[in-house]
């Protein structure tokens, strides 16, 4: 077989596998499929969870649509990548406490709801008492498509294992203003340093933090960054 017809047939085989298998694709899913998401509490059995939007004890102020039951799911690699970050924090004596992770569509399209009625403020002293609701969308405390949807993102502090104390980072979650932002002046020396402490365990397992928020962090190279999921948040069967 001559040589120029060599390379055609080599060049036909590789365009034949790059449809059939194309090369560094992102996974594609259906929004409604759970399949590919563990519950945290399996790959981290001393997780600890206080899953704010199945509460009402969050900024809009009632149970927030999507949240049938108070677990936190990730996807498998997410899931996997914060077993490696847990096991750091606990041997420097703390466990993870998970405020938020998967999050569905619909739950978010109740926040959007939430931001359209300007006359329900009733948790502004509480979560936003220095920044006008009409701008929590734009600051970015709040998105309209959020990367918790894509399942590879978590919401997240630390407790002290002797003490049961939350770790001092001089601002509560989801405090929509500037005491939140990663980097930020106004707090103690040592508030800053477990701002630092937290941020660079899970940056060593593969997650990115957020500038407006010290406690998200999300997957480096998450699974699904086109695919926002809309399943309900509920134990997995």
């Amino acid at each position: 077989m001559g040589r120029n017809r060599w390379v055609r047939l080599f060049a036909a085989i590789l365009f034949a596998v790059i449809l059939v298998e194309p090369w560094g694709e992102a996974k594609a899913a259906d929004p409604m499929d759970s399949g590919d998401f563990v519950a945290v509490s399996e790959e981290i059995p001393d997780v600890l969870q206080e899953i704010r939007y199945f509460s009402a004890y969050n900024f809009v102020g009632s149970h927030i649509d999507g949240y049938e039951e108070p677990v936190a799911l990730m996807t498998r690699e997410a899931a996997a990548a914060l077993k490696d970050a847990a096991a750091e924090f606990r041997a420097a004596g703390y466990v993870i406490k998970i405020y938020d992770s998967y999050r569905p569509q619909r739950a978010v399209e109740h926040f959007i709801r939430w931001g359209a009625d300007a006359q329900d403020i009733r948790m502004k002293p509480y979560f936003y008492p220095t920044t006008d609701k009409s701008r929590v969308f734009e600051l970015g405390y709040v998105a309209k498509h959020s990367s918790h949807s894509r399942g590879s993102t978590i919401d997240m502090t630390l407790v002290d294992m002797k003490t049961g104390q939350e770790l001092n980072v001089g601002e509560h979650f989801d405090y929509f203003g500037e005491r939140s932002h990663y980097v930020y002046g106004g707090i103690s020396q040592v508030q800053q340093e477990n701002r630092r402490f937290l941020r660079s365990v899970m940056e060593r397992h593969g997650f990115k933090g957020l500038a407006e928020e010290w406690w998200h962090f999300t997957l480096n190279n998450e699974p699904f960054p086109d695919t926002y999921f809309n399943f309900p948040v509920k134990k997995l069967s």
